[in-house]
């Protein structure tokens, strides 16, 4: 009873805030991206336990994005989009992953989705696709999975033809958009096949996405499966030039997306340490054997709060370098060189590896401070470690712990792959 009549109230106190700072979409131009993403975050926070309960697609909470305008928040303005640059997108990412990192996760997808068509293609390509996305608000979603090789692409004439299947496609239900990727079919099968990327609509005829995600975190990513079956793919649709990690900037995009995810596991930790402290405050009881009333007199308690606040303080300020890092490299384009590359990968990389351990340690040990009544289901706090330790299975850390040791050790960057 006692938790039912917390999580009323934490509600009521988030209802309150999302009133004081409504916003009306609809009738005044974005100045300020940051207040809009609090507002949204405040807004998801309301119905974020019920929606990782039952998974699926968040539609109410993506039409909500879309109407806001942040669909575009990394497009430049001269081409409608907001302009903003990595590290307020990323800042933003963050803020959405403290109330939900689900919507985070394809939210940040987006830019990432953007990033690969920018960096992977040529002007009079992504430019289109800039403008259109800024105008009619699309969402793009992932189908691109490039250790998923299922997927097999045949050239004819003018065009080619998408056939098969891929895993992990974070945001690709209810996108306009897709950037998908197929191995180029090899008659002589000696095992070196070309990756083809293309930018394709979600809904041209032989796309079927399947809502096939059902894990114990981040379960409303729609991070399921999409069959293509002879799918055709125009010329002007393929990312050839300069094409797929081929030049020191087009090497960027997995830094983006290192960093994205990065950005969502603090973002995770933050979120798990404020439901953390209000339930301390407002509900947790002392130890009996403490000799102290409150829970928050505790020397103990407080010194995990302080342990769980230096960590992420320590947390945010490198991810802030590495989002600066990331911006200084982004502005060079193709002046960028391979070593400012890779000193952008060595920075992403330090923040990533204390990002996930961080976020591990504070969504586990939360529960020390709380106390074994906040385990109510009701209260759904286990979301937070379902979450990262979900997403940080994405690619293992000890690689990036060895990608740093190579460089600290042989002065050695990170050869550019996916995934580093």
């Amino acid at each position: 009873m006692a938790s039912n009549i917390l999580a009323e109230e934490h509600s009521a106190e988030l209802i309150k805030r999302v009133q004081s700072n409504s916003l009306d979409f609809s009738h005044q131009e974005i100045e300020d991206p940051m207040q809009v993403a609090q507002r949204l975050s405040a807004e998801f926070e309301l119905t974020a336990i019920e929606r990782d309960q039952i998974g699926g697609t968040p539609k109410e909470q993506r039409d909500q994005i879309r109407e806001s305008g942040l669909l575009s928040l990394i497009i430049p303005k001269q081409y409608g989009g907001l302009g903003a640059n990595w590290q307020l997108t990323m800042q933003i990412v963050r803020e959405f992953a403290k109330s939900d990192s689900s919507i985070a996760h394809v939210f940040a997808f987006q830019h990432l989705m953007l990033a690969t068509v920018r960096l992977f293609s040529k002007n009079e390509q992504w430019e289109p696709w800039f403008e259109q996305t800024a105008r009619q608000n699309w969402f793009w979603g992932n189908a691109l999975n490039p250790t998923d090789d299922r997927t097999v692409s045949r050239s004819f004439s003018h065009w080619s033809e998408f056939s098969g299947k891929k895993s992990f496609c974070s945001g690709a239900l209810d996108s306009e958009m897709l950037i998908a990727s197929a191995l180029e079919h090899n008659p002589n099968g000696d095992g070196k096949s070309k990756l083809i990327i293309a930018a394709l609509p979600t809904g041209r005829t032989g796309i079927n996405v399947i809502q096939d995600w059902d894990n114990m975190g981040q379960r409303q990513t729609d991070s399921g499966s999409v069959n293509f079956e002879r799918v055709r793919v125009e010329q002007h649709e393929i990312l050839a030039d300069p094409g797929p990690l081929s030049t020191p900037y087009s090497c960027l995009r997995p830094l983006v997306a290192q960093l994205i995810l990065t950005n969502i596991y603090l973002g995770i930790a933050e979120g798990a340490f404020r439901e953390a402290r209000h339930y301390t405050l407002n509900e947790a009881r002392a130890w009996n054997g403490s000799n102290f009333h409150k829970p928050e007199d505790d020397p103990y308690i407080i010194g995990h709060y302080g342990e769980f606040w230096a960590s992420l303080e320590s947390a945010r300020a490198i991810t802030e370098v590495a989002a600066t890092f990331l911006d200084a490299a982004w502005l060079k384009e193709d002046k960028l060189t391979e070593d400012a590359r890779g000193e952008v990968a060595i920075k992403i990389a330090a923040a990533k590896i204390l990002t996930t351990r961080i976020g591990l340690d504070i969504t586990s040990r939360m529960f020390e401070v709380t106390g074994s009544r906040s385990t109510h289901a009701g209260l759904c706090m286990d979301r937070y470690w379902r979450n990262i330790r979900t997403h940080t299975l994405h690619d293992p850390i000890d690689y990036k712990l060895k990608e740093l040791g190579d460089w600290v050790l042989k002065e050695k960057y990170p050869t550019p792959t996916f995934y580093s």
